[in-house]
Protein backbone atom coordinates (compact mmCIF):
# COMPACT_ATOMS: atom_id res chain seq x y z
CA UNK A 1 0.00 0.00 0.00
CA UNK A 2 1.29 3.43 -0.89
CA UNK A 3 0.94 6.11 1.72
CA UNK A 4 1.54 9.84 1.59
CA UNK A 5 4.40 9.98 4.10
CA UNK A 6 4.87 13.71 3.76
CA UNK A 7 1.19 14.13 4.53
CA UNK A 8 1.80 12.53 7.93
CA UNK A 9 4.30 15.22 8.90
CA UNK A 10 2.97 18.01 11.11
CA UNK A 11 2.45 21.07 8.88
CA UNK A 12 4.33 23.33 11.30
CA UNK A 13 7.37 21.02 11.21
CA UNK A 14 7.21 20.80 7.41
CA UNK A 15 7.34 24.61 7.30
CA UNK A 16 10.15 24.97 9.86
CA UNK A 17 13.61 26.06 8.85
CA UNK A 18 16.19 23.55 10.11
CA UNK A 19 18.70 24.49 12.76
CA UNK A 20 22.05 25.24 11.14
CA UNK A 21 24.85 23.55 13.10
CA UNK A 22 28.48 23.86 12.05
CA UNK A 23 29.91 21.12 9.85
CA UNK A 24 31.50 18.19 11.73
CA UNK A 25 35.24 18.36 12.32
CA UNK A 26 36.10 15.33 10.18
CA UNK A 27 33.90 16.54 7.31
CA UNK A 28 35.67 19.89 7.19
CA UNK A 29 39.01 18.11 7.38
CA UNK A 30 38.09 16.01 4.35
CA UNK A 31 36.68 18.95 2.41
CA UNK A 32 39.74 21.11 3.02
CA UNK A 33 42.28 18.32 2.62
CA UNK A 34 43.85 19.32 5.94
CA UNK A 35 44.46 16.77 8.74
CA UNK A 36 42.28 17.40 11.82
CA UNK A 37 45.30 18.07 14.01
CA UNK A 38 46.32 20.90 11.67
CA UNK A 39 42.99 22.71 11.81
CA UNK A 40 42.68 25.77 14.04
CA UNK A 41 39.13 25.19 15.23
CA UNK A 42 37.75 28.42 16.68
CA UNK A 43 34.14 28.17 15.47
CA UNK A 44 32.13 26.36 18.17
CA UNK A 45 33.34 27.64 21.57
CA UNK A 46 34.80 24.28 22.55
CA UNK A 47 37.55 24.02 25.15
CA UNK A 48 40.85 24.36 23.22
CA UNK A 49 42.69 22.30 25.83
CA UNK A 50 40.54 19.26 25.18
CA UNK A 51 39.45 16.62 27.63
CA UNK A 52 41.25 16.09 30.94
CA UNK A 53 43.51 13.00 31.14
CA UNK A 54 41.55 11.92 34.20
CA UNK A 55 38.35 11.99 32.18
CA UNK A 56 39.89 9.94 29.40
CA UNK A 57 41.09 7.43 32.00
CA UNK A 58 37.58 7.16 33.45
CA UNK A 59 36.20 6.48 29.97
CA UNK A 60 38.85 3.85 29.32
CA UNK A 61 37.89 2.07 32.53
CA UNK A 62 34.16 1.84 31.82
CA UNK A 63 32.99 -1.59 32.94
CA UNK A 64 29.29 -1.68 32.23
CA UNK A 65 28.69 0.00 28.89
CA UNK A 66 26.35 -2.87 28.02
CA UNK A 67 24.07 -2.08 31.00
CA UNK A 68 21.46 0.67 30.85
CA UNK A 69 22.48 3.80 32.79
CA UNK A 70 20.95 4.94 36.06
CA UNK A 71 17.76 6.76 35.03
CA UNK A 72 18.20 9.17 37.94
CA UNK A 73 21.93 9.81 37.34
CA UNK A 74 22.45 9.53 41.08
CA UNK A 75 26.25 9.59 41.12
CA UNK A 76 26.75 12.77 39.12
CA UNK A 77 23.85 14.52 40.86
CA UNK A 78 25.38 13.74 44.25
CA UNK A 79 28.76 15.08 43.13
CA UNK A 80 27.15 18.22 41.75
CA UNK A 81 25.22 18.68 44.99
CA UNK A 82 28.46 18.65 46.97
CA UNK A 83 30.31 20.78 44.43
CA UNK A 84 27.60 23.46 44.27
CA UNK A 85 26.33 23.20 47.84
CA UNK A 86 22.78 22.71 46.57
CA UNK A 87 20.06 20.19 47.34
CA UNK A 88 20.40 17.13 45.13
CA UNK A 89 16.63 17.15 44.65
CA UNK A 90 16.88 20.42 42.70
CA UNK A 91 19.25 18.95 40.08
CA UNK A 92 18.16 17.38 36.78
CA UNK A 93 20.65 15.98 34.27
CA UNK A 94 20.31 16.28 30.53
CA UNK A 95 21.96 15.08 27.37
CA UNK A 96 23.53 18.50 27.12
CA UNK A 97 21.69 21.61 28.28
CA UNK A 98 19.95 21.46 24.90
CA UNK A 99 17.80 18.56 26.08
CA UNK A 100 16.79 20.49 29.17
CA UNK A 101 15.71 23.49 27.07
CA UNK A 102 13.38 21.17 25.17
CA UNK A 103 12.17 19.45 28.36
CA UNK A 104 11.26 22.76 30.00
CA UNK A 105 9.18 23.68 26.99
CA UNK A 106 7.61 20.24 26.74
CA UNK A 107 6.66 20.46 30.42
CA UNK A 108 5.13 23.93 30.39
CA UNK A 109 3.87 24.75 26.90
CA UNK A 110 0.62 23.93 25.17
CA UNK A 111 0.24 24.64 21.44
CA UNK A 112 -0.03 28.37 20.92
CA UNK A 113 1.57 29.40 24.21
CA UNK A 114 4.15 32.17 23.93
CA UNK A 115 7.90 32.05 24.54
CA UNK A 116 9.76 35.34 24.81
CA UNK A 117 13.09 35.47 22.94
CA UNK A 118 15.70 38.23 22.75
CA UNK A 119 17.78 37.86 19.60
CA UNK A 120 20.57 37.84 18.67
CA UNK A 121 21.10 34.90 21.00
CA UNK A 122 21.43 31.12 21.08
CA UNK A 123 19.31 29.71 18.26
CA UNK A 124 17.95 26.69 20.14
CA UNK A 125 15.48 28.80 22.16
CA UNK A 126 13.62 29.82 19.03
CA UNK A 127 14.05 26.41 17.39
CA UNK A 128 12.74 24.39 20.34
CA UNK A 129 9.83 26.76 20.85
CA UNK A 130 8.68 26.19 17.28
CA UNK A 131 9.22 22.45 17.67
CA UNK A 132 6.92 22.51 20.69
CA UNK A 133 4.23 24.41 18.72
CA UNK A 134 4.71 27.59 20.70
CA UNK A 135 4.48 31.14 19.44
CA UNK A 136 7.74 33.09 19.64
CA UNK A 137 7.60 36.75 20.60
CA UNK A 138 10.94 38.27 19.64
CA UNK A 139 12.17 41.36 21.46
CA UNK A 140 15.38 42.34 19.63
CA UNK A 141 18.32 43.51 21.68
CA UNK A 142 19.69 47.01 21.44
CA UNK A 143 22.56 47.60 18.95
CA UNK A 144 25.06 47.08 21.80
CA UNK A 145 23.38 43.72 22.62
CA UNK A 146 21.89 44.95 25.91
CA UNK A 147 18.31 43.98 26.67
CA UNK A 148 15.49 46.35 25.78
CA UNK A 149 13.74 46.13 29.14
CA UNK A 150 10.82 48.47 28.28
CA UNK A 151 10.12 46.40 25.16
CA UNK A 152 10.26 43.18 27.20
CA UNK A 153 7.79 44.63 29.69
CA UNK A 154 5.48 45.65 26.85
CA UNK A 155 5.75 42.18 25.25
CA UNK A 156 4.85 40.51 28.54
CA UNK A 157 1.73 42.67 28.82
CA UNK A 158 0.77 42.02 25.21
CA UNK A 159 1.56 38.30 24.84
CA UNK A 160 1.50 36.87 28.42
CA UNK A 161 4.48 34.57 27.70
CA UNK A 162 5.09 31.57 29.91
CA UNK A 163 8.86 31.44 29.41
CA UNK A 164 11.81 33.75 28.85
CA UNK A 165 15.17 32.20 27.95
CA UNK A 166 18.31 34.29 28.39
CA UNK A 167 21.90 33.19 27.92
CA UNK A 168 24.11 34.68 30.62
CA UNK A 169 26.71 35.47 29.29
CA UNK A 170 24.92 35.87 25.99
CA UNK A 171 25.96 34.03 22.87
CA UNK A 172 27.22 35.49 20.50
CA UNK A 173 28.39 38.74 22.18
CA UNK A 174 29.60 37.34 25.51
CA UNK A 175 28.06 40.02 27.72
CA UNK A 176 26.65 39.41 31.18
CA UNK A 177 23.26 40.57 32.32
CA UNK A 178 23.43 43.21 35.06
CA UNK A 179 22.07 41.90 38.35
CA UNK A 180 19.45 44.64 38.45
CA UNK A 181 18.13 43.48 35.06
CA UNK A 182 17.69 39.94 36.33
CA UNK A 183 15.93 41.16 39.47
CA UNK A 184 13.53 43.16 37.31
CA UNK A 185 12.88 40.19 35.03
CA UNK A 186 12.18 37.95 38.01
CA UNK A 187 9.36 40.29 38.98
CA UNK A 188 7.54 39.45 35.75
CA UNK A 189 4.77 36.79 35.66
CA UNK A 190 6.79 34.20 33.76
CA UNK A 191 9.41 31.49 34.23
CA UNK A 192 12.91 32.89 33.67
CA UNK A 193 15.51 30.41 32.40
CA UNK A 194 19.11 31.59 32.67
CA UNK A 195 21.43 29.57 30.46
CA UNK A 196 24.85 29.70 32.10
CA UNK A 197 26.72 27.67 29.49
CA UNK A 198 29.63 30.13 29.62
CA UNK A 199 29.44 31.32 33.23
CA UNK A 200 32.73 29.68 34.23
CA UNK A 201 34.56 32.27 32.12
CA UNK A 202 33.01 35.10 34.15
CA UNK A 203 33.45 36.28 37.71
CA UNK A 204 32.10 33.65 40.18
CA UNK A 205 29.64 36.11 41.69
CA UNK A 206 28.00 36.52 38.27
CA UNK A 207 26.19 33.19 38.55
CA UNK A 208 22.58 32.96 39.72
CA UNK A 209 22.72 29.26 40.45
CA UNK A 210 22.68 29.85 44.22
CA UNK A 211 19.53 31.96 43.94
CA UNK A 212 17.17 29.38 42.46
CA UNK A 213 15.83 28.41 45.88
CA UNK A 214 14.97 32.08 46.51
CA UNK A 215 12.72 32.43 43.45
CA UNK A 216 9.82 30.24 42.38
CA UNK A 217 10.23 31.38 38.77
CA UNK A 218 13.99 30.91 38.21
CA UNK A 219 15.80 28.03 36.47
CA UNK A 220 19.56 27.94 35.82
CA UNK A 221 21.09 25.66 33.18
CA UNK A 222 24.71 24.64 32.78
CA UNK A 223 26.75 22.37 30.52
CA UNK A 224 29.97 20.38 30.65
CA UNK A 225 30.64 21.20 26.99
CA UNK A 226 32.70 24.38 27.40
CA UNK A 227 34.26 24.37 30.87
CA UNK A 228 34.47 20.60 31.09
CA UNK A 229 35.74 19.89 27.58
CA UNK A 230 32.96 17.33 27.01
CA UNK A 231 31.09 18.84 24.06
CA UNK A 232 31.14 15.52 22.19
CA UNK A 233 29.65 13.56 25.09
CA UNK A 234 26.59 15.77 25.75
CA UNK A 235 26.25 16.31 29.48
CA UNK A 236 24.36 19.20 31.04
CA UNK A 237 22.34 19.94 34.13
CA UNK A 238 19.80 22.34 35.50
CA UNK A 239 18.93 23.70 38.93
CA UNK A 240 15.16 23.85 39.21
CA UNK A 241 12.51 24.84 41.73
CA UNK A 242 12.00 21.53 43.50
CA UNK A 243 8.27 21.51 42.76
CA UNK A 244 9.10 21.05 39.07
CA UNK A 245 11.69 18.30 39.41
CA UNK A 246 9.28 15.32 39.77
CA UNK A 247 7.51 16.36 36.57
CA UNK A 248 10.77 16.76 34.67
CA UNK A 249 11.95 13.35 35.85
CA UNK A 250 8.62 11.93 34.72
CA UNK A 251 8.79 13.23 31.15
CA UNK A 252 12.48 12.92 30.34
CA UNK A 253 13.73 9.89 28.46
CA UNK A 254 14.52 7.30 31.16
CA UNK A 255 18.14 6.76 30.10
CA UNK A 256 18.91 10.22 28.77
CA UNK A 257 22.42 10.55 30.26
CA UNK A 258 24.49 7.65 28.94
CA UNK A 259 27.09 5.85 31.04
CA UNK A 260 30.04 7.39 29.19
CA UNK A 261 28.71 10.92 29.63
CA UNK A 262 28.05 10.34 33.33
CA UNK A 263 31.48 8.81 33.94
CA UNK A 264 33.14 11.73 32.14
CA UNK A 265 31.08 14.34 34.00
CA UNK A 266 31.90 12.72 37.33
CA UNK A 267 35.62 12.71 36.55
CA UNK A 268 35.38 16.35 35.48
CA UNK A 269 33.75 17.38 38.76
CA UNK A 270 36.27 15.34 40.76
CA UNK A 271 39.06 17.20 38.94
CA UNK A 272 37.45 20.64 38.83
CA UNK A 273 40.63 22.29 40.13
CA UNK A 274 42.43 21.28 36.94
CA UNK A 275 39.50 22.56 34.86
CA UNK A 276 39.51 25.86 36.72
CA UNK A 277 43.22 26.20 35.95
CA UNK A 278 42.42 25.86 32.26
CA UNK A 279 39.69 28.45 32.61
CA UNK A 280 42.23 30.93 33.96
CA UNK A 281 44.40 30.30 30.92
CA UNK A 282 41.45 30.92 28.61
CA UNK A 283 40.49 34.14 30.41
CA UNK A 284 44.07 35.44 30.22
CA UNK A 285 44.23 34.47 26.56
CA UNK A 286 40.90 36.20 25.91
CA UNK A 287 42.41 39.44 27.18
CA UNK A 288 45.51 39.00 25.04
CA UNK A 289 43.51 38.08 21.93
CA UNK A 290 41.27 41.11 22.35
CA UNK A 291 44.32 43.40 22.42
CA UNK A 292 45.78 41.70 19.35
CA UNK A 293 42.51 42.12 17.46
CA UNK A 294 42.72 45.89 18.01
CA UNK A 295 45.59 45.94 15.51
CA UNK A 296 43.36 44.62 12.73
CA UNK A 297 41.91 47.90 11.47
CA UNK A 298 39.03 46.33 9.54
CA UNK A 299 37.82 44.33 12.55
CA UNK A 300 35.81 45.82 15.39
CA UNK A 301 36.13 43.46 18.32
CA UNK A 302 33.32 44.02 20.81
CA UNK A 303 34.63 44.73 24.31
CA UNK A 304 33.45 43.16 27.52
CA UNK A 305 33.15 39.49 26.62
CA UNK A 306 32.82 37.36 29.74
CA UNK A 307 32.85 34.12 27.78
CA UNK A 308 35.36 32.05 25.83
CA UNK A 309 34.76 33.89 22.57
CA UNK A 310 34.94 37.39 21.08
CA UNK A 311 32.45 38.80 18.58
CA UNK A 312 33.83 41.00 15.81
CA UNK A 313 32.14 43.19 13.24
CA UNK A 314 33.88 43.25 9.87
CA UNK A 315 34.22 46.62 8.10
CA UNK A 316 35.31 47.28 4.55
CA UNK A 317 35.08 43.70 3.30
CA UNK A 318 32.49 40.91 3.39
CA UNK A 319 32.67 38.78 6.54
CA UNK A 320 31.75 35.71 4.48
CA UNK A 321 34.85 36.25 2.33
CA UNK A 322 37.03 36.56 5.44
CA UNK A 323 35.62 33.32 6.82
CA UNK A 324 36.17 31.51 3.52
CA UNK A 325 39.75 32.75 3.12
CA UNK A 326 40.63 31.69 6.64
CA UNK A 327 38.90 28.33 6.22
CA UNK A 328 41.01 27.55 3.17
CA UNK A 329 44.01 28.00 5.47
CA UNK A 330 42.51 25.64 8.04
CA UNK A 331 41.34 28.37 10.42
CA UNK A 332 37.67 27.96 11.34
CA UNK A 333 35.54 30.85 12.65
CA UNK A 334 31.77 31.28 13.04
CA UNK A 335 30.17 33.65 10.54
CA UNK A 336 26.84 35.44 11.01
CA UNK A 337 24.71 37.38 8.59
CA UNK A 338 21.31 37.98 10.15
CA UNK A 339 19.50 40.83 11.91
CA UNK A 340 21.72 42.38 14.55
CA UNK A 341 24.71 40.35 13.34
CA UNK A 342 25.34 41.65 9.83
CA UNK A 343 28.92 40.86 8.73
CA UNK A 344 29.97 39.44 12.09
CA UNK A 345 32.55 36.82 13.03
CA UNK A 346 32.67 35.02 16.37
CA UNK A 347 36.12 33.85 17.41
CA UNK A 348 36.52 31.15 20.04
CA UNK A 349 39.47 31.85 22.32
CA UNK A 350 42.03 29.21 21.42
CA UNK A 351 45.43 28.34 22.79
CA UNK A 352 48.17 30.99 22.46
CA UNK A 353 49.58 29.13 19.46
CA UNK A 354 46.17 28.93 17.75
CA UNK A 355 45.46 32.59 18.38
CA UNK A 356 48.85 33.63 17.01
CA UNK A 357 48.16 31.66 13.82
CA UNK A 358 44.81 33.45 13.51
CA UNK A 359 46.29 36.92 14.04
CA UNK A 360 49.06 36.30 11.51
CA UNK A 361 46.46 35.20 8.94
CA UNK A 362 44.29 38.26 9.63
CA UNK A 363 47.28 40.57 9.20
CA UNK A 364 47.99 38.99 5.84
CA UNK A 365 44.53 40.13 4.75
CA UNK A 366 45.20 43.81 5.53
Amino acid sequence: MKIDLEGLVRPDIAAMAPYQPILPFHVLSQQLGIPPEKLVKLDANENPYGTLPEVLAALAELEFAYIYPDPESRRIRALLSDYLGLDVNSIVMGSGADELIDLIMRLTLSPGDVVLNCPPTFGMYDFDAMLNQAQVANVPRNPDFTLDLPAIDAAVKQHAPKLLFLANPNNPDGQLLPAEYIEQLLSLPLLLVLDEAYIHFSQPESSWIQHVNEHDNLIVLRTFSKWGGLAGLRAGYGIFPMQLVPYLMKIKQPYNLNVAAEAAACAAIENHVALDSRVKKIINERKRLYKLLQDIHWLNALPGSQSNFILCRVAGKPARQVKQTLMEKGILLRYFDKPGLKDCLRITVGTPQQNDILIDALKEME
